[in-house]
């Protein structure tokens, strides 16, 4: 999308509000990678996308500072719960921080540590996944996570275009050739259906039948 036609996308979408920019700032100044945050625009979608679907219960493969967390969960029904799984026990002061400033405590459930290993323990049937941990993991994320959605439930993978690297085929980057094989591995499975969405680095909708 060109520049121009995304900044007007932008200025025609409702802001997150000060909470939401205040998470911004603080990924910028506290964090080595803050590009990693899902940011305003996609935020919003996957706020719009959690209050299309009402899920009661939804599952984050990769928190980083919390800002899709509060996004999806700001969609939860009053007996809704989002468990978010972040690798950087690191991060979890601040994910909390934001957590609670959101009033979303209750509604929130954060684990630490290896999503493989997390994922099986979960005793949970979900409505909605976001997958946007690791990239070399995608697939076995993809996997665990799609046993544990209920038929007709929807996972969500964020950066599936990798900067447009999956069309070249880039052989020099080695992430590209995960996330080419990665969307291929869904586009061939016959368990779902699915959607790419050229939204910001790629968003791959997936439908599970």
């Amino acid at each position: 999308m060109p520049d121009r036609t995304f900044d007007y996308c932008i200025a025609h979408t409702t802001p997150p509000g000060p909470l939401l920019d205040a998470l911004e700032r603080d990924t910028h100044l506290r964090t080595l990678a803050p590009q990693m945050l899902s940011g305003p625009y996609q935020g919003t979608l996957l706020r719009f996308i959690s209050l299309m679907v009402r899920p009661r219960r939804v599952l984050e493969i990769g928190t980083f500072t919390g800002y899709a967390t509060i996004c999806l969960a700001q969609g939860l029904p009053e007996d809704g719960l989002l468990h978010t799984i972040e690798a950087d026990d690191e991060l979890a002061p601040l994910i909390h921080t934001y957590i609670n400033k959101a009033g979303l405590t209750e509604k929130v459930r954060l684990h630490l540590g290896d999503a493989a290993d997390i994922i099986p323990g979960l005793e949970e049937t979900f409505d909605l996944v976001f997958l946007d941990a690791g990239k070399n993991d995608y697939a076995r994320h993809y996997e665990l996570a799609l046993a544990k959605t209920r038929p007709g439930g929807f996972l969500l993978a964020d950066n599936v275009l990798w900067h447009g690297k999956v069309v070249a085929d880039d052989p020099g980057d080695p992430t590209a050739r995960i996330l080419r094989d990665f969307n291929t591995l869904v586009q061939e499975d016959a368990r779902v259906e699915n959607l790419l969405l050229g939204l910001r680095d790629g968003l791959m909708v997936v439908r599970k039948i």
